[in-house]
């Protein structure tokens, strides 16, 4: 049995980028037989939010929507970061035997930067936190996408480093790279990557005429409907390809490549699209109005998450102490 450890930021209503990217493979690991942890990382968003409202808001979104979603609770401990102080020692632990160069070639700490953010110091230590987070609870795989894959191996370093110092204390971990890595790259309404930052975002949860109103942004162009089109080339199909069963999926190509009398309009396949994300996540918003009208339940499921992960942690982190002469 594996220990899989996987966390994600609390930096607004999660999207349909959040869901095919992570969420809904967190929640498929959660009916598994490894033993799954997710954190919902609230430090990491100190680097970036000054909001602290915004912030428990928004960690409170993150967890209504893994439960709304199906996260197995009963196999998977779910839990804030914050509530495992455990692992801010061990990032100090790691932290004295990492050295600069490392963190200096940190991708997202260069991109930040590149983007005009002011560096902080925690901005600049996020790998090593986030480091502490993977090994704090011997953890084995870290479900990732491809752009995500230097963080494991930053920790893979960082855990080599104090081994080679202080003995065999950190399992390394490996990446968990999905098979389908199509789906995690889910476009946004412009075409871009999808990011609440770019504001071309789509909630998980959006419905009615606000769902329709968010579907009607996607970016098309103003050939008319009779005009044979290349499938591939819309930006609308690769929504339609998040949703639909294969078979109805190539009928839709069919009649684009086809065009002449009778063929679907951009509108049709917006009304296509709106119609499939309100029938995916009926259930699940019906799931999460139940847990808004009781949030002692979804309070309950973190302690509880949080008390497990935090037995692991402590054994991890006594473990460390005594290999630095701390104990």
């Amino acid at each position: 049995m594996k220990t899989v450890l996987s966390g994600i930021q609390p930096s607004g209503r999660p999207h349909l980028g959040n869901y095919f990217g992570a969420i809904r493979r967190h929640v498929a690991l959660s009916a598994g037989t490894d033993t799954c942890l997710f954190f919902i990382a609230d430090y990491h968003a100190l680097t970036t939010s000054r909001d602290a409202a915004a912030l428990r808001d928004a960690t409170r979104d993150v967890a209504l929507t893994y439960l709304a979603l199906g996260l197995d609770v009963q196999r998977a401990a779910l839990f804030r970061q914050s509530d495992v102080p455990e692992v801010l020692e061990i990032a100090w632990l790691l932290g004295c035997s990492t050295g600069m160069g490392l963190l200096e070639r940190a991708h997202s700490y260069k991109d930040k930067v590149a983007k005009g953010i002011v560096p902080s110091v925690g901005l600049f230590t996020y790998p090593v936190l986030m480091a502490a987070d993977i090994v704090a609870y011997d953890s084995d795989l870290v479900p990732v996408g491809k752009d995500q894959i230097q963080h494991v191996e930053m920790a893979q370093d960082m855990a080599a480093s104090f081994n080679a110092v202080y003995g065999p204390v950190f399992r390394r971990p490996e990446a968990l790279v999905p098979e389908e890595e199509h789906l995690a790259k889910v476009p946004g309404l412009d075409g871009e990557k999808m990011s609440k930052s770019y504001g071309n975002d789509l909630w998980i949860f959006e419905s009615g005429k606000k769902l329709r109103a968010a579907v009607n942004r996607i970016v098309t162009d103003s050939a008319p409907p009779e005009e044979p089109k290349d499938p591939a080339k819309l930006l609308l199909f690769r929504f339609l390809e998040l949703f639909l069963e294969p078979a109805e999926l190539e009928d839709w190509r069919a009649r684009v490549r086809r065009g002449g009398p009778g063929a679907p309009g951009y509108g049709h396949l917006k009304v296509r699209i709106a119609e499939a994300i309100e029938a995916r996540f009926e259930p699940a918003r019906r799931r999460r109005e139940e847990l808004l009208s009781n949030p002692a339940e979804v309070e309950a499921v973190l302690a509880d998450g949080a008390r497990r992960a935090r037995e692991r942690a402590q054994a991890v982190l006594e473990r460390a102490r005594r290999a630095c002469g701390l104990r």
